[in-house]
C-alpha cells in the first residue's frame, strides 16, 4: 500500500510538471471555461423570464454549475491522450518493465485531472460572484459542488485511459470523445432547464450521468438544497464512478497483455 501511495504521488508529481512547462495549456485551460461563464450568460441572461424557468435567480447563478460540470466533462474525456502520448513515445512500455505500481499507474491520471477540474471549478465559480451571481449554499455548498466535480471527472477520466488503452489511436480517442460530450451535455440541464424541453430530452436526462453532477451543484449552491436529491445523484455518481475504474483496470490488463 505504502509502495502504490509513494508511486501514485511521483507520477501525479510528473504530470503536474509536464503541464507547468506548457504555461499556454494551464491558461486556455483557465480562459476557457470563463470564456464560456461569460459568454453564455450574455447570450442567454434573458432565459430566466420565459414561463416556467423559474423566479428569483439570475441566469449566470442557474449557469454556473452546468459550465463548472462542463469543464471536468470536456478535460477528464481527453484525458487519454496522455496515455496515447506515453504509449508512442515508449513510456507506457518502460513503465511496465519496471517496478511501477500498476494501480498507482490509473489513480494518478485521475487524480492529475481531479486538480486540474478543482482549479477551474474555483476560478469559474470566483468569477461568476464577480460578475454578480450569489450563491446561498456557501462553503458547504461549494465543497458539495466539488465533489460532484471530482466523481464526474473520475468517471469519463476512466472512460477515456480505457478506450485509449484498448484503442491505441489518438484518432479513435478523439472520436469517442466527441461523440460522447455534446449529446450529454444538451440532454442536461447544464445551459437550459429540462422542464422547457421535450418529453424525450427530460426521460434522457434523468439516465444522464453529466445531469447528475449539474443537479448536485446546482442543489448544493441553491438556497433550499434538496438534500434527498442530492444524496442520491451522489450515490449514482459514485456507483458509476466505481464501474468506470473497474472497466479501465480491465483494460489496462488487456494492454498489459497485448503489448
Amino acid at each position: 500500500m505504502t509502495i502504490a501511495l509513494t508511486h501514485t504521488v511521483i507520477l501525479t508529481g510528473r504530470q503536474l510538471r509536464a503541464a507547468a512547462r506548457f504555461p499556454a495549456f494551464l491558461v486556455m485551460n483557465i480562459v476557457q471555461p470563463v470564456i464560456w461563464l461569460l459568454l453564455f450568460g450574455q447570450l442567454f441572461k434573458s432565459v430566466v423570464e420565459i414561463p416556467g424557468f423559474g423566479a428569483g435567480q439570475s441566469y449566470l447563478e442557474f449557469l454556473t454549475p452546468g459550465i463548472v460540470m462542463m469543464m471536468a466533462l470536456f478535460g477528464s474525456a481527453w484525458s487519454g491522450t496522455v496515455y496515447i502520448q506515453d504509449m508512442q513515445r515508449g513510456v507506457m512500455d518502460r513503465f511496465l518493465t519496471s517496478p511501477t505500481s500498476r494501480p498507482a499507474m490509473i489513480v494518478s491520471t485521475l487524480i492529475y485531472q481531479s486538480i486540474l477540474a478543482i482549479v477551474q471549478s474555483l476560478i469559474v465559480v470566483g468569477i461568476a460572484f464577480w460578475a454578480g451571481a450569489r450563491f446561498s449554499g456557501g462553503l458547504t455548498g461549494i465543497l458539495i459542488l466539488l465533489l460532484a466535480v471530482v466523481l464526474l471527472t473520475a468517471i469519463f477520466c476512466s472512460l477515456s485511459n480505457a478506450a485509449a488503452l484498448l484503442a491505441k489511436e489518438q484518432t479513435v480517442l478523439i472520436g469517442i470523445s466527441q461523440l460522447i460530450t455534446l449529446p450529454l451535455m444538451f440532454l442536461s440541464s447544464a445551459i437550459m432547464n429540462t422542464a422547457l424541453s421535450p418529453e424525450w430530452v427530460q426521460t434522457a436526462a434523468k439516465y444522464n450521468p453529466f445531469e447528475w453532477a449539474v443537479i448536485v451543484g446546482r442543489e448544493a449552491l441553491s438556497a433550499s438544497p434538496d438534500w434527498a436529491s442530492i444524496w442520491v445523484h451522489v450515490g449514482l455518481l459514485s456507483a458509476l464512478t466505481v464501474v468506470m475504474a473497474a472497466l479501465a483496470t480491465s483494460a489496462f490488463r488487456v494492454y498489459q497483455r497485448s503489448a
